[in-house]
């Protein structure tokens, strides 16, 4: 049975994610609903797949992220020629001082806390399943030895939507092992000032982390003890079931555009990251309201489009907006 979720501790949670988030702004102008949903992931668990065009400060927003955190981070610049080893690491034969030889393993840049896989799809299929499996397993295996990652391990990964020239695209079923995609817009034009005001002087601006990793441990811990209803449970699971064509709660545009829906890892998302939410409203039960908060990040990576969807620019969050509006709270 759960370990009851007390006050103390939903305060303490609140506190802590409110004091990283502004550690957080004091460097990153605006994008908070970008830095909320990449929190939320991180709590709740999971690896982030970051999307926008180049220059946007994705990079800057990982890098930020693991100094008010106090985490080790490693950047894994993602091209065509990284092999798997240059991820994962490799046994070298190694000789000491005193003429002793034997095999050692060098640990790749994979292990740290908080790993940035910058523009994963320039990589090939064969390097991608490298940090993928690492990603699911949290772990890696060379030569035969599996190897495990330190704790937590999050891996945020970025892409740009645009230049497909000399990339491969992630496959669904890996894709489908990111927790949250989100999606990284241009900001407007206060934000912008802010950014000039912020890195075209002298001034250097230092993060100073806001938690440790054993605070993190234990706020990953909380959000587990949130506790959600027999209805929310249903509401997430006929909005999942909603993304596939042949279910009985697709909608009409669903049936159109959509060739195949969430997996069951998206209902799981949806929960998770739910309980972020309700725990950051002050509440000890997930309501629908906070699975519809998460549903856009949680569900639209994972969801098919058809070639009438593409030919017509109709986008995942399209789709789930309509399958909102349609599906209906369950009664309590």
């Amino acid at each position: 049975m759960s370990e009851e979720l007390s006050p103390q501790t939903a305060e303490l949670f609140r506190q802590g994610y409110e004091k990283l988030c502004a550690e957080i702004g004091r460097r990153i102008v605006g994008y908070s609903s970008v830095v909320d949903q990449v929190l939320t992931a991180l709590f709740a668990g999971g690896h982030v797949l970051l999307e926008g065009v180049p220059g946007l400060g994705k990079t800057l927003l990982v890098r930020t992220i693991s100094e008010a955190m106090d985490l080790s981070f490693h950047r894994i610049q993602f091209t065509p020629d990284l092999m798997p080893s240059d991820i994962t690491g490799t046994t070298i034969f190694h000789e000491d001082d005193h003429g002793g030889r034997r095999f050692q393993f060098e640990p790749g840049p994979i292990f740290a806390h908080l790993v940035l896989a910058d523009e994963v799809n320039r990589a090939t299929p064969k390097t991608q399943s490298a940090i993928l499996e690492a990603m699911q397993e949290r772990s890696v295996t060379v030569s035969g030895t599996t190897h495990s990652l330190p704790a937590p391990f999050w891996v945020l990964a970025t892409q740009n939507p645009i230049e497909m020239e000399g990339t491969y695209p992630l496959p669904e079923a890996q894709v489908d092992r990111f927790f949250f995609k989100v999606d990284v817009a241009l900001q407007g034009e206060e934000e912008l000032l802010g950014i000039i005001q912020r890195t075209t002087g002298d001034d250097e601006i230092v993060v100073t982390p806001a938690l440790n990793r054993d605070e993190i441990t234990r706020m990953q811990h909380t959000v587990r003890q949130v506790l959600v209803a027999e209805f929310v449970q249903r509401y997430a699971a006929r909005i999942a079931l909603g993304t596939h064509p042949d279910s009985p709660y697709a909608t009409d545009m669903t049936k159109r555009f959509v060739r195949y829906g969430a997996s069951p890892r998206g209902v799981q998302t949806l929960i998770l990251g739910a309980k972020v939410r309700a725990l950051l409203g002050g509440r000890f039960n997930v309501s629908c309201e906070d699975v519809r908060e998460v549903a856009k990040p949680a569900l639209r990576h994972r969801i098919i489009r058809n070639f009438e969807a593409e030919a017509e620019n109709i986008n995942p969050d399209s789709v789930l907006d309509k399958l909102m509006d349609s599906i209906v709270e369950p009664a309590a």
